[in-house]
């Protein structure tokens, strides 16, 4: 069988339907519609040099996909990622392969000395990337909720001084959930530290994300500032995923976090949501700590693997 690798066409159905599915087949907690897809590509900042690439067979369907770029916004330049996945109906047919070989590639014309790259926590997988010359890292979890017939714990009351709000709530002027944003993206764990710092593509990539659902988005404000909030994002198909929770430096340890969170669960299953995701680095214990505490458990784990270019 032969395997095209080529960028992806944004503006072909098959190509974003192909991307699509591949993604949902291999990553469920990770949410994907033809419309993310392609807004993903029409907008990621220049210097990130993103690109997704596609593996064709013979009859030009997709069967794997890779997103490769820059991490521009890390302090620390050359740092790569190249994130592969091919369908599980057609792996050990080349498409991974070629695909890690054309992004290493794209990488290192643009400068890259290191590409990190996710790998599913099992034996084959991390057998392939480590004969391909990666170095294991830190894992990560994705967690799952049912919220169609899970339960939810209790809704209660903010407390004195304390109100919930939602991310339409700052349509006239979004700049406070990016600066909460940005505050709480420097203190995540990872093995790339990022810098949160323009405005105007925090808008693009977030803010006008296809995936943002603004309704659920919660935010819990003291005293008018935005002091803890969740990110959610939906697919539209009864799918929710969190994209990220915190609370800024000066409010943490009250409890914020968990109440915009539990708030926001409780309105998607309002709205006829049914299954949740969100995603944790192993080492945030805080975290899987509050998230084991509204009834979520372990839907897959990824280990964070990285190649020194020329090595």
């Amino acid at each position: 069988m032969t395997v095209l690798v080529r960028p992806l066409h944004p503006g072909e159905p098959a190509d974003v339907e192909g991307f699509t599915r591949v993604r949902r087949a291999c990553l469920p907690a990770m949410l994907a519609t033809p419309a993310s897809v392609a807004h993903d590509a029409a907008h990621a900042h220049p210097d990130a040099h993103y690109v997704q690439l596609v593996a064709l067979d013979d009859t030009g369907a997709v069967t794997g996909t890779a997103q490769v770029g820059i991490a521009y916004d890390s302090p620390e330049p050359g740092q790569g990622y190249a994130n592969v996945y091919v369908h599980p109906d057609r792996r050990g047919r080349g498409a991974g392969t070629l695909l890690l070989r054309t992004a290493e590639e794209h990488l290192a014309l643009h400068g890259a000395r290191e590409v990190y790259a996710w790998a599913l926590d099992a034996g084959r997988n991390l057998s392939w990337a480590a004969a391909r010359g990666y170095r294991r890292g830190r894992s990560a979890h994705f967690l799952r909720l049912d919220l169609a017939s899970g339960p939810l714990p209790p809704r209660p009351a903010p407390p004195p001084g304390v109100e919930l709000r939602t991310a339409a709530d700052f349509a006239d002027d979004p700049r406070p959930l990016f600066d909460l944003d940005a505050e709480t993206l420097a203190d995540e764990p990872g093995d790339v530290g990022a810098e949160l710092s323009d405005f105007e593509q925090w808008l693009r990539d977030t803010w006008h994300h296809p995936l943002l659902d603004r309704g659920l988005t919660t935010v819990a404000v003291v005293d008018g500032r935005p002091a803890a909030f969740t990110l959610a994002r939906t697919d539209g198909d009864g799918r929710y995923s969190t994209g990220m929770t915190g609370t800024a430096r000066a409010f943490r340890g009250r409890g914020l976090a968990k109440l915009a969170k539990n708030e926001s669960l409780h309105r998607a299953r309002e709205a006829g949501i049914t299954v949740a995701y969100t995603g944790n680095d192993a080492g945030n214990a805080p975290m899987l700590a509050i998230n084991k505490w509204f009834g979520y458990t372990l839907d897959a784990t990824e280990v964070r693997h990285v190649r020194t270019l020329g090595s």
